[in-house]
């Protein structure tokens, strides 16, 4: 299966679509340079696939790109950052 980020700006949010036709999906929202990744959803048939840690990839890249600090109010995105050091700079 070969997954595609689209990031949906006008929605606030980046997807992959899913084989099935589900999406899944990192929700954030913007204000004042800080970025807050609100929610990770991927349907459970696709969970344990690496489905989440590619849309956090791309969120946290993306984030970086702007110059954004980030808060992981998504418990998801939360423990990826701590998994992952590369990362955590963006912490607010």
């Amino acid at each position: 299966m070969s997954l595609v980020v689209e990031h949906r700006p006008a929605e606030s949010r980046f997807v992959v679509a899913l084989q099935s036709g589900p999406l899944a999906r990192l929700d954030y929202h913007v204000a004042a340079g800080v970025c807050t990744f609100t929610h990770t959803g991927v349907p459970p048939e696709f969970r344990g696939q690496g489905v989440a840690a590619l849309l956090v990839e791309a969120g946290l890249a993306w984030a970086r790109a702007q110059g954004f600090r980030v808060v992981p109010a998504c418990s998801y995105v939360d423990l990826y950052i701590q998994r992952h050091r590369q990362w955590q700079d963006l912490i607010s």
